[in-house]
C-alpha cells in the first residue's frame, strides 16, 4: 500500500464529527505551496487561504483590496502542497456581497479553477440569499461572524466586536441562520469568550475562534503571526510558536558577511 493511500484526508464530515466528539479542531493560513506542505505535514486539520494574503503577501493595509483571480492563484498554490488538511478559501471583498449570482459566479471560480474544498464568505443575515444559492449548488459554505474585516470601513476599529446586547444577540441569531442554510462551519473572531461558548453551544456545526477564548470547537491562526515573521501585529490572542523574523534576518546577514569576506563559498561548495 502506498503512502499516500493511507492518508484520510480531512472533510467537513470529518469537522462535524470533531464537534460532535468534542475534538478541538486545528486551522491554519497558507498563501503558497511551500508552507502549504509544511503546515499540512504539521497535522493541521484545515488550511486557509484567507483574504489576509493581502496584508502578509503583498503589504496591503486592509483584505479590500485582493482580487478573486488573486486569490485563485494562492488557493492553486496551496491545493498543490496539500494531503491532508481540508482546504477553504475566502472569497475577497466584492465577490459576493451585491447578488447571489455573482457570489454563486465567484464561488464556482474558486472550486473550479482554484481547486478549493470550501468557501469562506464574511457575514450573517445580509448575505442570506448568496449564501443559500452557493450551499445549493453542492459547494461547502463556512461562515465568519464578529470581527469581519471587510467591512473595517464600516465598523471603524479592529475593536472586540458584540460587547453590547443587541450585536450579541445578532451574532447568536447570525449563527443559527448560517447552520440552517447549510454552513458546515463559521469562525468567530474577536468576540467575547463568554458569547463564543454561548454561540458554540447553540448550534451544531463547528465554531472555529480566533480571538473568541476557549470554548470555540476549534482555532484558527495565521501562519505568518504564528511563527513570528510579522514583528509589528502582537494582539491579545496571539501566540507566537516561533521568532523566524529574528532567525531570518540574523540567516540573511550571516550569508552576507560570508559572501563579502569570501568565505562562502568554500572548496566543498564549488565544482
Amino acid at each position: 500500500m502506498s503512502v499516500h493511500s493511507e492518508i484520510k484526508k480531512i472533510t467537513t464530515e470529518t469537522l462535524r464529527k470533531m464537534k460532535f466528539d468534542k475534538e478541538k479542531i486545528t486551522m491554519l493560513t497558507a498563501y503558497d505551496f511551500t508552507t502549504a506542505k509544511m503546515v499540512d505535514a504539521g497535522g493541521v486539520d484545515s488550511i486557509l487561504i484567507g483574504d489576509s494574503a493581502a496584508n502578509v503577501m503583498a503589504g496591503h493595509e486592509t483584505t479590500l483590496p485582493i482580487t478573486l483571480d488573486q486569490m485563485i492563484y494562492h488557493t492553486q498554490c496551496v491545493v498543490r502542497g496539500v494531503e491532508r488538511a481540508l482546504v477553504v478559501a475566502d472569497l475577497p471583498f466584492g465577490t459576493y456581497q451585491s447578488n447571489p449570482e455573482k457570489a454563486l459566479d465567484s464561488a464556482v471560480r474558486m472550486m473550479k479553477e482554484g481547486g478549493a474544498h470550501a468557501i469562506k464568505i464574511e457575514g450573517g443575515k445580509e448575505i442570506e440569499e448568496s449564501i443559500r444559492k452557493i450551499v445549493n449548488a453542492g459547494i461547502p459554505v463556512c461562515g465568519h461572524l464578529g470581527l469581519t474585516p471587510q467591512s473595517i470601513y464600516q465598523f471603524g476599529t479592529y475593536k472586540v466586536r458584540a460587547k453590547e446586547d443587541a450585536e450579541a444577540e445578532k451574532l447568536i441569531s447570525d449563527c443559527k441562520l448560517l447552520e440552517e442554510l447549510g454552513c458546515f462551519a463559521v469562525v468567530l473572531e474577536k468576540i467575547p469568550a463568554a458569547l463564543a461558548k454561548k454561540a458554540s453551544e447553540s448550534i451544531s456545526i463547528p465554531t472555529i475562534g480566533i480571538g473568541a477564548g476557549q470554548d470555540c470547537d476549534g482555532q484558527v491562526l495565521v501562519y505568518h503571526d504564528m511563527v513570528g515573521m510579522n514583528q509589528g501585529f502582537s494582539p491579545k490572542f496571539l501566540r507566537r510558536y516561533l521568532d523566524l523574523y529574528t532567525e531570518i534576518t540574523g540567516a540573511v546577514s550571516q550569508y552576507v558577511r560570508d559572501v563579502k569576506s569570501a568565505d562562502f563559498p568554500d572548496d566543498k561548495e564549488s565544482y
